[in-house]
């Protein structure tokens, strides 16, 4: 399996910055950032600057594409996006529900908008969620979210298991009578 994507940090942005400024090549920035050439050339592209108003700022700017990244970020996000499916998650935490078994009801129900725990996690844990205070409501009552090395599975209880035909022939026969 290949490398996780990871977002570019503002660290990354501002040194892009820099570097455009100084005229270093794409192809030189990313080999030093170690990521692709398309991910700089996506990045110059996608937050490139021009406005009406100034037009003599235009250009690469690493605070304003931070700013327009997270701003695309925020309205990708389901609950943020559906203001109903969200009110509808809320209640269902406040009554008590777990992020799990919301989703679980979701797909049972075939609801035409649902979404994920992870996705349900996310928003108690976001700015929006921590705002009204939805982590209050989960079973472990954490203000703050688990490293996600420690939410590992717990291990079962059954250290060797054995399937159910392999334990037929240990087993001693009945006699009925």
């Amino acid at each position: 399996m290949g490398r996780v994507y990871a977002q570019l940090a503002l660290e990354e942005r501002r040194k892009i910055e820099r570097w455009r400024h100084a005229r270093v090549s794409v192809t030189e920035m990313a080999r030093i950032l170690q990521r692709h050439r398309s991910t700089i050339f996506r990045e110059l592209r996608r937050n490139h600057f021009q406005d009406s108003c100034m037009p003599k700022v235009v250009g690469y700017f690493a605070m304003a594409a931070q700013l327009r990244t997270s701003d695309r970020r925020a309205r990708q996000r389901k609950l943020i996006r559906h203001p109903q499916l969200r009110d509808q998650v809320v209640d269902r935490i406040k009554d008590g529900w777990t992020p799990e078994q919301i989703a679980g009801r979701m797909r049972i129900e075939r609801a035409p908008l649902r979404v994920c725990q992870e996705t349900i996690y996310r928003y108690i844990y976001a700015k929006e969620g921590m705002h009204e205070e939805l982590w209050w409501y989960l079973p472990t009552h954490r203000k703050a979210r688990r490293p996600k090395a420690s939410r590992a599975e717990i291990p079962s209880r059954c250290q060797h298991p054995v399937s159910a035909r392999g334990r037929r022939a240990a087993l001693p026969v009945r006699s009925l009578g």
